[in-house]
């Protein structure tokens, strides 16, 4: 249970933080492609190693790969970047089934890669939460002005000479290392609510970058501790348990924002 709180916690700041860029750049689909775009590498870890095998890695290398393949075919603007997110998450996610498919008792032992698994979280996944949740804070905060910037005004990181297509890729691999560092918490089906409903409401109640972060860090990892406490005393998923308690946050705070326009 401690570990299980601790990684809620992390995870969901990680996720605020991201997510914050997700939600100001129009990504959620990306977000919730990278969570199913996962499952071909933990199938292929699973069938090296078994249950024991590198699931971590295998995610994290098909969340990447899938991340700058979606880089490649959306640059120069020839295909919508949400065309090609669906064309790919298609394609990626069919494969991943299919080599689940091989697997005769993939319904018990990767049931926790699509639903999570919060309680089983071992010292060594609470190490390697810990460890990319941390460099990918880290990069936020050292690219922080530049990626503000390519976000709110493409045409005067242009006049700046930003390295644009370098910090878009950078984006798009945080994005990736993020939903990896979730899936035992939340599970794949529902990554992509702990990736944008935290950062969904400070986006009501903020209008500074740095404001919604912080009320969306507050807001996911407080969900995380209440769902966790709450799916242990009446029994229910601890995934969905911290996913309804975000959804109550975003209920909140919208609520919160529309009197506040209306004063």
């Amino acid at each position: 249970m401690l570990r299980g709180l601790a990684a809620v916690v992390m995870v969901g700041v990680v996720c605020a933080v991201v997510g914050s860029f997700v939600v100001l750049r129009g990504m959620a689909f990306f977000g919730d492609a990278l969570a199913h775009a996962i499952l071909p590498g933990v199938a292929i870890a699973y069938l090296i190693g078994g249950a024991s095998g590198p699931l971590f890695l295998g995610a994290l290398v098909a969340a990447v790969l899938t991340a700058l393949g979606i880089g490649v075919i959306t640059r120069g603007g020839r295909l919508r970047e949400d065309t090609a997110i669906g064309v790919i998450f298609a394609g990626v996610f069919a494969l991943g089934v299919a080599l689940m498919s091989t697997i005769r008792s993939y319904s018990v032992d990767l049931a926790h890669i699509l639903f999570g698994d919060i309680l089983a979280i071992t010292n060594n996944d609470l190490l390697l939460i810990a460890l990319f949740g941390g460099l990918v804070i880290l990069a936020i905060a050292a690219f922080y002005k530049e990626l503000v910037i390519i976000s709110f005004d493409p045409t005067h990181a242009a006049s700046l000479r930003l390295p644009a297509e370098p910090l878009r890729y950078l984006l798009l691999v945080l994005v990736a290392v993020t939903v990896v560092v979730s899936l035992q918490t939340i599970g794949a089906g529902l990554m992509t609510a702990m990736l944008i409903t935290p950062a969904a409401a400070g986006s009501l109640l903020a209008r500074r970058l740095s404001r919604m972060m912080l009320i969306a860090a507050l807001i996911g990892a407080g969900s995380g501790l209440a769902g966790l406490y709450l799916s242990y005393y009446i029994s229910i998923a601890s995934g969905a348990a911290i996913v309804l308690i975000c959804t109550l946050c975003f209920i909140v705070a919208w609520l919160v924002s529309r009197v506040c326009q209306k004063h």
